[in-house]
């Protein structure tokens, strides 16, 4: 069986690879259909977050920060709510009851074929709104799905709709690159799940090549290649890893998944004075 701290690696592999490519034919979709911004690149002010002051106001229901309040303003059809409070609720749920940084919904698999696809037939554009809006539902923080249904509504031409859910999508990450540079241990990116290391190096035109994830515990380092445009946009300041703060969701993994522990414990008390059979005396 494997251990607690292997288990979380071999979770995170096992999707890596079917995710980034997700992420890439998404991605690839999304600029062929949407027009060129004339406006400059968006300046989003890094402060490394405060978890406990986080924590603190997030459950705390006389805070404006309280995550109900949050989450009820966020599900409004309107981008009202500010680049702060987009924070609070995204670093804010990994302090909610029922926060799992591994959470799956049931409707993970169902499209897969599907989001491969740059056009699709209204069939099948009104099947990945179907799931991609029910997966939200179970899971508000599921940039994949979320990045799927803008997609779909724009092939839907539901303009409206996928403006709102461009919002979002573009705030939850604005909040992640918020919290640091990524160049360093010390600059790392805080995310809620391993998942969204991959939609921050999409969104920065890199490519995940790589992970580490035992150098630093508590840190992901991805290992990256850049895009064409990036590298002929950027030359040699092109970067080739980006570090990440895993802390509570490992923490939260292990506490919410303590099977993993329980298994290593009862392997370990099993193997105990059993020892080599040839170092036996013989009978």
């Amino acid at each position: 069986m494997l251990k607690t701290s292997n288990l979380l690696k071999y979770l995170l592999a096992l999707c890596a690879v079917s995710y980034a490519v997700m992420c890439a034919f998404t991605l690839q979709a999304q600029r062929s259909q949407q027009p060129q911004r004339s406006s400059g690149p968006r300046v989003i002010k890094t402060e490394k977050p405060d978890l406990g002051k986080i924590r603190s106001e997030t459950l705390n229901p006389k805070s404006p920060f309280y995550f109900p309040k949050l989450k009820k303003k966020y599900e409004k059809r309107d981008t009202v709510m500010t680049p702060e409070e987009f924070r609070y609720f995204y670093l804010g749920y990994m302090f909610q009851e029922d926060y799992d940084p591994y959470r799956r919904t049931q409707y993970d698999d169902k499209t897969d074929e599907l989001k491969k696809k740059t056009k699709h037939t209204k069939e099948e554009v009104d099947t990945l709104i179907k799931y991609a809006e029910l997966s939200l539902e179970d899971n508000p923080f599921d940039l994949r799905h979320m990045s799927f249904l803008v997609h779909a509504l724009r092939e839907k031409e539901k303009s409206y709709r996928a403006k709102i859910w461009e919002f979002r999508l573009e705030n939850l990450l604005a909040a992640i690159k918020s919290t640091g540079t990524g160049e360093d241990v010390d600059n790392a990116w805080y995310v809620i799940t391993p998942m969204h290391e991959y939609d921050m190096v999409q969104l920065l035109g890199y490519e995940a090549t790589d992970v580490d994830f035992n150098t630093y515990p508590g840190y992901d380092i991805l290992m990256v290649s850049p895009e064409e445009e990036t590298a002929r946009r950027l030359k040699n300041r092109v970067a080739d890893k980006f570090f990440f703060n895993v802390m509570i969701p490992t923490e939260q993994f292990e506490l919410k998944h303590p099977e993993g522990l329980e298994e290593d414990e009862e392997e370990a008390t099993e193997g105990e004075g059993a020892g080599d059979p040839d170092d036996l005396p013989a009978q």
